[in-house]
């Protein structure tokens, strides 16, 4: 491993061990996030573009070094932008983390991430190998796995990379939009888990596998033949 590589390693630990030793968690909940939204609002009404820019830099750190609140980063998006302008942020920013970590995994923690989740990752790793974009679709789509593990898992395998970072751009819209119209009503929010009704998660199931018809029908066309 060269210098640059080192580099590069040593800064994100240093950055999730800072994130970690300082309780930086501690701002990132449903409750610092309702103490603060009025806060927040006068600092965008004076400095647009510094708190956009701020928001989505902290967003993609966040995603790109797997580090936990993301659901809160989302609801703040609602809060502070709006439903439209935060789902744009919001999405692009994690679609740009997601890029970086498994851009991560491919060129520089290949052995570290297969020696932490190699089984955890060998079936998801396989049917990404072999169903692409339409299986990446319904990874993102329907919440089976954790964000972060199915960005580790793409980038050990052969997906191309504009595979994956349109199949996460497209993915994460509907999941993004439920969480940041939710931020944009942050009043009525009592919980995060509260916000994932089994009416949500049955529609994005339903996404889910519209996405891996595609796959399905190839699968067992290929069966008969």
């Amino acid at each position: 491993m060269n210098s640059k590589k080192i580099i590069l390693l040593f800064i994100a630990a240093l950055a999730v061990a800072l994130f970690f030793r300082l309780d930086l968690g501690r701002y990132l909940t449903l409750e610092a996030l309702k103490a603060n939204r009025q806060a927040l609002l006068d600092m965008y009404a004076t400095h647009t573009l510094s708190m956009v820019a701020g928001f989505m830099v902290l967003y993609i750190l966040q995603t790109a070094l797997s580090l936990p609140g993301a659901a809160i980063l989302s609801l703040t998006a609602g809060a502070i932008f709006g439903p439209l302008m935060g789902t744009v942020y919001a999405v692009v920013s994690a679609s740009i983390g997601a890029t970086l970590a498994f851009l991560v995994t491919r060129y520089l923690l290949r052995d570290l991430v297969l020696q932490r989740f190699g089984s955890r990752l060998e079936g998801m790793n396989r049917e990404l190998e072999q169903r692409g974009l339409n299986y990446l679709l319904f990874l993102r789509l329907v919440p089976v796995f954790p964000f972060f593990l199915i960005n580790l898992a793409a980038g050990l395998t052969r997906l191309p990379l504009r595979t994956f970072m349109l199949g996460t751009l497209i993915g994460i819209i509907p999941g993004g939009f439920v969480f940041v119209n939710a931020g944009a009503s942050l009043a009525t929010i009592s919980s995060i888990s509260g916000i994932l009704s089994p009416r949500v998660l049955g529609s994005f199931a339903l996404l889910g596998l519209f996405a891996l018809i595609p796959a399905l029908y190839n699968k067992f066309k290929g069966s008969d033949t």
